[in-house]
């Protein structure tokens, strides 16, 4: 929430977040709440069972995978047989053909459908959040659909330009700049769907040992997820990210998978750790990455140093230089943002270097520091015990018999009877005088 309402990029220097228009969904929120009921069915819905065979396995967490299964017919219902009704939202003034906000009715009436302005997804996040907790800015500009109607106008170029601003041409359907939050509440079902197939990978590592047989079984599972999902979207059931369909879950959970399995057996298994040390500090900061590079925080602290104006900075100048090296801007903004998160993940593992250097160099004071209490303490022991000795030796004298030992000789004398130490030396020099 702070991410989403309080910082607002490095292009906006204003701050502050009206509560009245703050969003309350976002890609953090989405994965606390998949984690947080994934979470639950591992906790709560996971039997006591002793896996040692494929059956034993699947009487251990058929439950959750119920539960997963009565998450996604929830979402297939919905998003097929909800009614979405016409709607009505402020459309903001950037549009050419008109002057000032107004009203923009969307006229729908349908059901099923997955078309931008009338599905389900959006009408749940509309009715439940309201339109003012919703993501402000336009979505549906790079759809198809949207490109379609940019085709008809004969400048191509210049409108193509106006919708990566955000604005709309009067050629374009009304529904071109409504809100509409690509993290809302029904396709977060599919999301938690998604933590689950983790688990499924996660319950693999833990039960079986040998590693081939993880690498075979994580395989098999990821290649008939992508199968799946493109056998949906032959279906009818298409790739979309902000709808979060079937078809995209099984393709994005299939690609992981198999990646996972990849970098498993080169890191694992064949122990080549030296080509993915990169991703091992990303995944170790994986949240802060986001919110430092993702989130524009760190871009915005490094666009801070200019030369002569705002525009030459050392972000811009950078994108604007591997897009001229790479004669593309997709793949040299695409560039620029690694090269970003690379560097914010190699000042953070120099961070965990030092860190660890300190800990180890401090322990190593400490154990010092020990075994010089522990010496002085072993000579303070033994002064105290000669110390004790000598005034044993004093009271009681020497003993008696040779060869006893440490066995104090047992008599019926009266040990204030018995000569001191100090009559003993006086005895002593009295025979020397004689």
């Amino acid at each position: 929430m702070l991410i989403g309402g309080y910082f607002h990029g490095r292009n906006n220097l204003a701050y502050g977040v009206a509560v009245a228009k703050i969003r309350w969904l976002g890609v953090l929120q989405r994965i606390s709440t998949g984690y947080l009921l994934a979470s639950i069915t591992e906790i709560w819905l996971v039997r006591n069972v002793m896996v040692d065979s494929p059956t034993a396995f699947v009487q251990k967490y058929y439950i959750q995978w119920i539960v997963a299964t009565l998450l996604l017919s929830l979402y297939m219902c919905l998003f097929y047989g909800l009614y979405v009704p016409n709607w009505e939202f402020q459309s903001p003034s950037l549009t050419l053909s008109t002057n000032g906000p107004h009203t923009q009715i969307v006229h729908c009436g349908v059901r099923g459908s997955l078309e931008p302005p009338c599905n389900a997804v959006g009408y749940i996040d509309r009715y439940f959040l309201g339109e003012q907790h919703l993501y402000r800015h336009p979505v549906y500009r790079r759809t198809k659909i949207l490109m379609g109607y940019a085709l008809i106008f004969i400048h191509r170029n210049a409108v193509l330009i106006l919708l990566t601003m955000g604005i709309c041409h009067r050629i374009h359907p009304e529904w071109c700049l409504a809100p509409f939050d690509p993290e809302g509440i029904l396709s977060s079902l599919m999301a938690v769907l998604t933590c689950i197939v983790g688990l499924h990978f996660g319950h693999i590592l833990l039960h079986h040992k040998c590693q081939m047989h993880r690498v075979v079984l994580w395989s098999m599972s990821s290649f008939a997820l992508l199968f799946s999902g493109f056998v949906l979207q032959l279906l009818g059931i298409p790739f979309s990210k902000p709808l979060y369909t079937l078809s995209y879950m099984c393709i994005t959970a299939g690609a992981s998978g198999l990646f996972l399995t990849i970098i498993f057996y080169i890191v694992d298994v064949k122990h080549f750790r030296k080509p993915v040390v990169l991703l091992h500090w990303m995944g170790m900061n994986a949240l802060i990455i986001y919110a430092l590079a993702a989130c524009d925080i760190f871009p915005a602290a490094v666009q801070g140093f200019y030369w002569r104006s705002p525009e030459n900075n050392l972000v811009d100048g950078l994108e604007s230089l591997l897009q001229s090296v790479l004669h593309s801007s997709k793949w040299g903004t695409l560039t620029c943002l690694i090269a970003l998160a690379s560097s914010n993940c190699y000042s953070l593992s120099l961070k965990m270097a030092t860190e660890k250097a300190n800990a180890d160099e401090t322990q190593s004071y400490d154990t010092e520091d020990n075994f010089g209490d522990r010496s002085t303490a072993s000579q303070e022991s033994t002064k105290f015990q000669l110390s004790k000795a000598l005034a044993r030796r004093a009271v009681y004298g020497p003993s008696s018999r040779r060869g006893s030992g440490n066995r104090r000789v047992q008599t019926n004398a009266d040990p204030r009877t018995l000569p001191s130490r100090l009559s003993k030396v006086s005895l002593a020099d009295d025979d020397s005088e004689k």
